[in-house]
């Protein structure tokens, strides 16, 4: 049995069922290969759907739960409870993976799995301030109870060309500065609280029928990575991740946009380079057609996969 993490998660409160369809599960699978046994990290927990599978494959795997999101961590508690014994659930991001690793099993572990996607229960949540199609509190913290900057405190403070270069750089805006400056000339006439104000500004400032894209989308999705650091915890993650694996342990990694995949590809790319890791499916899986037309966010996964072939 692993020492519990000092992050380990405590929740009496219930959030019901997750909602969230994991993507490319059967991929997954083959890539962790779960049937042998071993310790495995999923470090983003989330709903609990790529964990019970990893959990159902073998009565000899041992999984640490890891996620950023408290209420996604009593989620996947309640799911996987089943195999509570086997599980333990740790309230952390995923950038402290190597704290969170017990240094007993570091070397050791089997697989690890990162799904980089916010998931279908924190979009629907409207109080969570991720999505465009909801009014709620502009928000948007993968974890409130410990990160002070919401998307409201963080637009209410930055300058305009800081907000331009999120948006240029985080949402690959093309009218980052068009959109950067309606909100400060916005700000000025009151504070930018609501999801709904901040869609409805960039929609006066975007043209819509660009990729079938909600004007929208890439704004959200650059505060979103700005509020969260999102891009500084995966590049952690991949740094340390593959120090953590066994002699034949592999390291799964989901990402739905190129920001994130770029960095993975490099990262898996250095890695190899060291003679210690090699790379499977070098260009990445993708969902087969009959995923995406079941579940729409599936369309932009793509899965990579690391395996330390590095002797004992």
């Amino acid at each position: 049995m692993i020492l519990v993490s000092r992050h380990l998660y405590r929740s009496s409160g219930s959030f019901g069922p997750s909602r969230h369809e994991p993507v490319l599960v059967a991929e997954v699978l083959e890539a962790l290969a779960p049937a042998r046994g071993g310790w495995f990290v999923d470090a983003t927990v989330g709903g609990g759907g790529h964990a019970a599978r990893l959990l159902e494959a073998s009565p000899d795997v041992s999984l640490i739960a890891v996620d950023r999101d408290a209420s996604a961590l009593e989620r996947a508690r309640e799911r996987l409870s089943a195999a509570a014994g086997r599980v333990q659930f740790v309230h952390a991001p995923f950038s402290a993976l190597e704290t969170i690793v017990p240094a007993e099993l570091h070397g050791r572990i089997a697989g690890i799995l990162a799904d980089l996607g916010v998931s279908s229960d924190q979009i629907e949540d409207r109080e969570r301030g991720f999505s465009f199609l909801h009014d709620g509190p502009l928000d948007m913290r993968m974890d409130a109870g410990t990160q002070k900057t919401s998307a409201a405190v963080l637009l209410a403070r930055a300058s305009e060309d800081e907000i331009s270069e999120w948006l240029a750089e985080y949402g690959e805006e093309r009218f980052a500065r068009r959109i950067a400056h309606a909100l400060v000339e916005a700000r000025r006439r009151g504070p930018l609280l609501r999801t709904s104000q901040l869609a409805a500004i960039v929609e006066r400032c975007v043209p819509r029928g660009r990729q079938h894209l909600h004007p929208a989308t890439r704004t959200f999705q650059a505060l979103r990575i700005a509020v969260n650091r999102e891009l500084d915890e995966i590049e952690a993650l991949l740094r340390s991740a593959p120090r953590l694996l066994a002699p034949g342990g592999r390291l799964a990694v989901i990402s739905f946009h190129s920001l994130e995949d770029r960095r993975v590809k490099q990262a898996f790319r250095n890695e190899c380079r060291s003679g210690q890791f090699v790379e499977r499916h070098r260009a990445g899986l993708r969902p087969a057609d009959g995923e995406v037309q079941r579940n729409a966010r599936a369309r932009s996964a793509r899965l990579r996969v690391l395996e330390r072939v590095e002797a004992a």
